[in-house]
């Protein structure tokens, strides 16, 4: 009997996603708290925050008694290769809402802010986040309003999705120590 197809993407994309379901699942803490870093982790991808994402997440996390490591791994989405594309839509979206120089000179911006971001240390923190900060207010508020709108999108998707599928885990894990404990009796 043949998989629907439907069922069958589905199963393709889990077992893609095997080896970074195993590594969140060995993280040392509840579902909802690793499901509240990613989700955490996530929204800060999505804000101009770049060069202090990191420690952003770190304190917000420990604040928010999420899952620390697992709100560290999502922000790496924002990179120097990245920032251009993620930042055009935000601020595309942000200016829907409140209205800032042309896409077009605004895009050219993102990509010269990503390229230098590229030639930078990992440890220049002041100077990238800097590079943000220079975009003006009339560059800023947009980026601003349409990343908050995007990251709480993200974030929120990002939480129960991935608490849904770390209870089924959990779940699945707990059920099988049982069984191995009722067998060994």
């Amino acid at each position: 009997m043949q998989e629907l197809p439907q069922k069958k993407n589905k199963r393709q994309i889990l077992i893609r996603m095997r080896p970074v379901l195993r590594w969140v699942i060995k993280l040392r803490s509840s579902p909802r708290a690793i499901a509240g870093g990613l989700g955490l982790g996530t929204f800060i991808a999505f804000t101009p925050t770049i060069g202090v994402q990191l420690i952003l997440a770190f304190v917000m996390a420990t604040f928010f008694n999420l899952n620390r490591p697992a709100a560290m791994i999502p922000v790496w989405i924002t990179n120097p290769v990245t920032l251009a594309p993620i930042y055009t839509f935000n601020y595309w979206l942000g200016a829907k809402i409140w209205h800032g120089p042309p896409l077009s000179e605004v895009s050219g911006l993102f990509i010269d802010i990503g390229r230098t971001m590229a030639s930078l240390e990992f440890w220049d923190i002041q100077e990238q986040f800097l590079a943000v900060l220079q975009m003006g207010k009339e560059i800023l508020i947009p980026l601003v309003l349409g990343s908050l709108a995007i990251g709480l999108v993200t974030g929120l998707l990002t939480y129960v999705f991935s608490l849904k599928l770390l209870s089924i885990f959990f779940t699945r894990r707990s059920e099988k120590r049982l069984l191995n404990n009722r067998e060994k009796k």
